[in-house]
């Protein structure tokens, strides 16, 4: 589950063009998002904010988000909001990223806290996302993220122990999951469903947003050959 960092003004990178102002608007967003200072998931601001911010029209407003909507730079959720949508995989198999490297690419300091570390039985919703019995092992890790050390993301994961036996052992204030598993089980297959939610009181807690904001949530399964290797929620 991700949380985006603050933004910085918009109004002042708008600048001074001949272009239709919804152009305008089009090109100020899409500027922040191949910049890096929204990245995929970030929550844009509303229609309203825009406005307020931009001094244009909703009308306007609505035009340029509608058309990044039909190009594929935001995905827009009723009455949830608007969002920069995942980069497009250029192959079959979708990309993963590691969230340390995507915050160190932004120039920014990547920590996190690890919340939960342990062993536990699989009950049938586990058992049934690692295709193994009910009871079998499976790891635990529920990880915090940060941003400059702002809470940008929870990893909630759950690990194949036949997979990674090792993975308690690990130091992951060192190096995320994400490193250490595609060294010992490389992602060969994976599932990826991104869908927008309002924040749990525990979730809000963790990120340090108001209670109800608006979050996407990614449940991410992934194999190495025929191997399930984990389920995750981010």
């Amino acid at each position: 589950m991700s949380t985006p960092p603050a933004s910085s003004s918009l109004a002042a990178q708008m600048g001074e063009s001949p272009a239709p102002l919804y152009a305008r608007v089009k090109h100020m967003i899409a500027l922040q998002i191949q910049n890096g200072t929204w990245p995929p998931h970030h929550r844009v601001p509303s229609e309203s904010e825009l406005v307020t911010q931009l001094g244009f029209s909703r009308m306007t407003i609505n035009r340029a988000l509608r058309e990044l909507t039909v190009e594929g730079l935001l995905v827009r959720m009723q009455g949830v909001g608007t969002f920069v949508a995942e980069p497009k995989s250029q192959s079959a198999l979708f990309e993963v990223h590691n969230i340390a490297d995507e915050i160190a690419a932004r120039g920014h300091r990547h920590t996190c806290k690890v919340m939960v570390l342990k062993e536990e039985a699989a009950g049938s919703e586990r058992a049934l996302a690692l295709d193994m019995r009910e009871g079998q092992r499976v790891f635990h890790s529920l990880i915090v993220h940060y941003e400059n050390d702002i809470p940008v993301q929870i990893e909630d994961r759950f690990v194949n122990a036949q997979v990674a036996p090792d993975y308690l052992r690990q130091d992951f204030t060192l190096q995320t999951p994400y490193a250490y598993l595609s060294q010992v089980a490389p992602l060969t297959e994976g599932e990826h469903v991104v869908e927008a939610i309002l924040a749990e009181a525990d979730e809000c807690t963790l990120l340090q947003i108001d209670a109800g904001e608006p979050c996407l949530l990614i449940r991410r399964r992934t194999w190495s050959g025929r191997q399930p290797v984990t389920a995750a929620r981010l």
